[in-house]
C-alpha cells in the first residue's frame, strides 16, 4: 500500500498530522497548567512557587521522552520512506524498551536525591515542604509519562495522529476532573494535584500501549522489543536536538529561579514573588510553545518520509507551510501576552499588589519577542528530520544555552532584576537570525539535490 505521506497535498497532510499533535501537546502542557490554576486558587502563590521549583524534574522527564520518542519516530519515518519496514519495526521496539528502562533509572535517582535537587532548582525554606509533597508523588508517574510520549510519537509516525491525540486527551480529562476534587473537596493541597496528574498519566499510558499490537505499516512482535546499541545510538543522535532543547529549558529555569530569588531580595518584591511570577509566566508561555511543538511534530513524519524518498520539493513546501502557521500562532500569543496581561495572570489565583506588578512586568518584557521563537524550534526539528542531527542540536542550543543563560547571568550585574527580564528578547532575536541563515543555506542544497535527481531520472 502506497504511503499517503508521499503523494497527498502537503497542506492537507500538515493539517492531518499537526492538528492532533497540537491538541496532544496542549493537553500535555495542561497537566501543569491545570495544577497551577487549582493550586493557585486552593493553596495560594506559595503553592505555585512550589510547583515551579518542581517543574525542572518534569522537564528532564520530557527531555528523555523526546530523545527517545523524536529519535525513534524520525528514523521510523525515514525507513518507511526508504521502503524498509523491518528496520522501522526494530526502531519502534527499541524505542519502547529504552523508554521503560530509562524512566525506571530516572525515578530511582530522583527519589534518592530529591531534596538537594529541589534546593538547586531554587526552593527556599518556605517552599521546600510543599515542593517535596508534590514531587514525591509526581515522580512515580514518570515511567508512564515517558513511555506514553514515546509510543505517541511512533503512533503519529505510523499515520494515526488522531489516536495519538486521544491518548493525551483522555489523561488530561481525568486530571482535570480529579484536581478540584482532591484539592477543594478532600483538601489534599499540592499532594492532591500530584495524585490527579499521575492518575491521568496512567490512563494515557494504557490507551497508548493498546495500539502497539495494531501498527499499520510494520509487523510488530516480541523480537522488535530487543534493545540494540546500534539502533539506540542512531536514535539518540537524531533525537538529541529536541532533547537538548528541553535540557536547555531546564538550565534556563534553574538559572532564572536562582537569579530571581537572589536579585529579588534587594527589591521590594523579595525572593518569593519573582519565583512565583516566573512559574506563572513560563507555564503560560508553555501553552504557546506546545502549539509550536505540535506543528513541529506534525511536520516531522512528512518531511522525514519525503526526504527519505528523495522528494525534496515536498520537503521544502512542508517546512514553509509549518513556518507560516507558526508565525500566525506566535503573533496571536504575543498579542495576548502584551495586551491582555492582567486577564491572563488573574486566572492563576490571587496575590498582593507587588505580586501583580512584577508578574505583569515579567510577562511583557520577558515575552517581548516570543513571536519569533518558533522559527528556531522548527528549524532545529527540520534538520533532525532530515538526519542532520548535529546542526539540529546546534540550533536547539542557540536560544537557551548560547545566548539566554549567559545574558541572564551577565545583565543583572549591571541592571539588577530588569537585566534578567530583558535577556530573553535579546536571545530570541539573535537565535532567530541564526536560524534563518541556516535554513536558507540548507534550502540551496535541497534545490541542487532536486535538480540532480531530475537530471538522473531523464
Amino acid at each position: 500500500m502506497q504511503n499517503p505521506l508521499g503523494y497527498e497535498k502537503e497542506s492537507s497532510l500538515l493539517k492531518k498530522f499537526a492538528i492532533p499533535s497540537i491538541i496532544s501537546m496542549l493537553v500535555s502542557s495542561l497537566y501543569n497548567i491545570v495544577d497551577q490554576i487549582f493550586i493557585g486558587q486552593g493553596v495560594g502563590f506559595l503553592g505555585n512557587a512550589a510547583t515551579n521549583v518542581a517543574f525542572p524534574l518534569t522537564t528532564i522527564a520530557l527531555a528523555i521522552a523526546l530523545l527517545i520518542g523524536i529519535g525513534s519516530a524520525s528514523l521510523f519515518s525515514l525507513y518507511l520512506g526508504e521502503k524498509k519496514p523491518e528496520r522501522s519495526s526494530s526502531i519502534a521496539g527499541n524505542g519502547i524498551s529504552m523508554s521503560v528502562l530509562c524512566s525506571v533509572i530516572y525515578v530511582v535517582l530522583v527519589l534518592v536525591f530529591l531534596e538537594p535537587l529541589l534546593k538547586s532548582f531554587g526552593a527556599t525554606s518556605t517552599i521546600m515542604p510543599l515542593a517535596l509533597d508534590y514531587t514525591r508523588i509526581t515522580t512515580l508517574g514518570v515511567p508512564f509519562l515517558i513511555t506514553t510520549n514515546v509510543i505517541s510519537n511512533l503512533i503519529r509516525a505510523d499515520g494515526s495522529p488522531k489516536y495519538s491525540m486521544t491518548c493525551m486527551v483522555a489523561g488530561a480529562i481525568v486530571n482535570t476532573i480529579l484536581d478540584p476534587l482532591f484539592i477543594f473537596v478532600f483538601h489534599m493541597g499540592v499532594a492532591g494535584a500530584a495524585i490527579a496528574t499521575v492518575a491521568g498519566q496512567v490512563i494515557s499510558f494504557f490507551i497508548a500501549a493498546w495500539y502497539i499490537k495494531s501498527f499499520q505499516h510494520i509487523e510488530f512482535n516480541k523480537k522488535s522489543l530487543r534493545i540494540s546499541l546500534k539502533d539506540t545510538k542512531e536514535m539518540a543522535t537524531i533525537g538529541m536536538s529536541a532533547s537538548l532543547n528541553q535540557i536547555a529549558i531546564l538550565f534556563v529555569q534553574i538559572v532564572l529561579n536562582n537569579s530571581l530569588t537572589y536579585y529579588g531580595q534587594f527589591t521590594k518584591f523579595g525572593s518569593d514573588i519573582p519565583l512565583a511570577a516566573c512559574g506563572i509566566v513560563m507555564k503560560t508561555n508553555a501553552i504557546l510553545l506546545a502549539i509550536i511543538i505540535g506543528i513541529s511534530q506534525g511536520m516531522q513524519p512528512i518531511i522525514g518520509f519525503n526526504y527519505g524518498a528523495q522528494k525534496y520539493e515536498r520537503v521544502k513546501k512542508t517546512f514553509k507551510l509549518a513556518i507560516s502557521a507558526n508565525l500566525v500562532v506566535s503573533f496571536i500569543g504575543w498579542a495576548l501576552f502584551q495586551f491582555c496581561t492582567s486577564t491572563v495572570l488573574s486566572i492563576f489565583g490571587s496575590g498582593d499588589a507587588n505580586y501583580f506588578e512584577f508578574a505583569t512586568m515579567f510577562m511583557r518584557i520577558y515575552l517581548m519577542l516570543v513571536c519569533v521563537d518558533g522559527v528556531q524550534m522548527l528549524s532545529s526539528s527540520f534538520f533532525s528530520s532530515i538526519k542532520k542531527a548535529y546542526l539540529g542540536m546546534f540550533l536547539s542550543m542557540t536560544r537557551q544555552v548560547l545566548f539566554l543563560i549567559p545574558l541572564v547571568l551577565i545583565l543583572p550585574k549591571f541592571f539588577g532584576l530588569n537585566g534578567i527580564l530583558y535577556a530573553a528578547p535579546i536571545a530570541d532575536f539573535v537565535a532567530f537570525v541564526v536560524s534563518v541563515i541556516c535554513i536558507s543555506t540548507e534550502f540551496k542544497k535541497l534545490n541542487e539535490l532536486e535538480k540532480s535527481r531530475k537530471t538522473n531520472s531523464l
